[in-house]
């Protein structure tokens, strides 16, 4: 699999991959990275990338000519990469998209800066769209490596134990239940603080019996709209 960021910032994103899980993953090949910067592609002498909008408005976009030679490079070079775009103005990206995008062998994620990307670039590239939540950023950057790493969890080899998938969060529309490690009381300026009997008997049927209610509880407090939802498909 690879991935391919689009990017004026490169360096903001290479670094979160030379540690830890994907770093394994990268020195096992199970994914590749590549990067481009449409800063190269500009075909002013000062390598200008961006401009005011037209019709006025606050702040500078992103201009359509720097970005389109780059992402016509990519198209020509790979021969059929997935473009996905990164904007608030877009559908929330979720667990289900990252199992299903896991299937693909080349995505590229576009990175915007400044107040956005050209609309002309992403009807011409985009064959999907995302933002990762109702708020505002520098940049696509972070939710660029957002998608990347929730999509990477799910490719066959990057995680040591493919069976923690099977409990985390958002599966059945549910969060994922409270967990606990040793030790089984923790004692803190004189309280105590107890794990759930039931998961020290190992019986493993009640034990995940009582994960799922705890999960149950959990989501209808943090999250009522999953909680409606699961109730809605059950």
């Amino acid at each position: 699999m690879k991935f391919t960021f689009v990017s004026l910032f490169p360096n903001l994103i290479e670094f979160y991959f030379q540690d830890s899980i994907l770093a394994r993953a990268r020195k096992k090949n199970l994914f590749k990275l590549a990067f481009v910067n449409p800063r190269d592609f500009s075909q002013n002498s000062y390598h200008k990338v961006d401009d005011y909008k037209i019709g006025g408005g606050a702040g500078l976009l992103m201009q359509v000519d720097p970005l389109y030679n780059a992402l016509k490079f990519i198209q020509n070079e790979e021969g059929e990469p997935y473009f996905i775009f990164l904007t608030p103005s877009a559908k929330l990206f979720n667990q289900k998209d990252a199992k299903r995008l896991s299937k693909k062998k080349n995505i590229v994620l576009v990175c915007g800066r400044y107040e956005g990307i050209d609309e002309r670039v992403m009807e011409m590239f985009a064959n999907e769209v995302f933002s990762i939540g109702d708020f505002i950023l520098t940049g696509g950057e972070l939710p660029a490596l957002t998608l990347c790493d929730a999509i990477l969890r799910n490719v066959d080899g990057v995680l040591g134990n493919t069976c923690s998938l099977e409990e985390e969060s958002f599966e059945n529309n549910l969060l994922e239940a409270p967990s606990f490690s040793k030790p089984f009381i923790f004692e803190k300026k004189g309280e105590s603080f107890y794990t759930p009997s039931e998961f020290l008997k190992g019986n493993h049927a009640r034990i995940a019996s009582l994960k799922t209610t705890l999960a149950f509880c959990k989501t209808k407090f943090f999250r009522p709209d999953l909680f409606l939802e699961h109730k809605r498909k059950k």
